[in-house]
């Protein structure tokens, strides 16, 4: 990427120059969920959306930060046990590593939560990863 390019776009999602060869691309044999978040954003996006717990149709409103840089739906760990959400074990872990391409804190990912989630008249039914995201309750990425 040009010097001209990465300093003048201003939607970029991710600059990799910053992380230099702290990425591993080779690796293809394993299951990998990449939480890349911009390194230093212009703005961020947070949306307020409504999930709806399929056993009890209890609903949880909250914010979650809209990501396209993030390779999945993700869920804070506490967040999920402090709610109730129902976790789905997964048959096998899916390794988890942060923006800085570090392994996450909080290990591998084991559980899934299944959902509906509403946002302005949308309904939507999907699974979100279970991982350690500290501050952050949810990341909305592009699966």
């Amino acid at each position: 990427m040009s010097s001209w390019l990465a300093s003048n776009n201003l939607y970029s999602v991710l600059c990799l120059e910053k992380l230099g060869n702290k990425l591993n691309f080779t690796n293809t044999t394993e299951r990998v969920r990449d939480i890349w978040r911009t390194l230093r954003p212009l703005r961020e996006v947070w949306l307020k959306v409504g999930l709806e717990k399929l056993e009890s149709h209890e609903e949880v409103a909250i914010k979650a930060l809209l990501d396209s840089g993030a390779t999945d739906l993700f869920m804070d760990t506490t967040f999920t046990k402090e709610k109730g959400f129902k976790m789905e074990k997964l048959k096998k872990p899916l390794l988890v590593r942060n923006v800085d391409g570090t392994t996450n804190a909080g290990g591998a990912i084991t559980h899934q939560v299944e959902y509906n989630m509403f946002f302005k008249g949308h309904v939507e039914r999907a699974k979100m990863d279970i991982c350690n995201l500290e501050k952050t309750k949810l990341i909305l990425g592009m699966p």
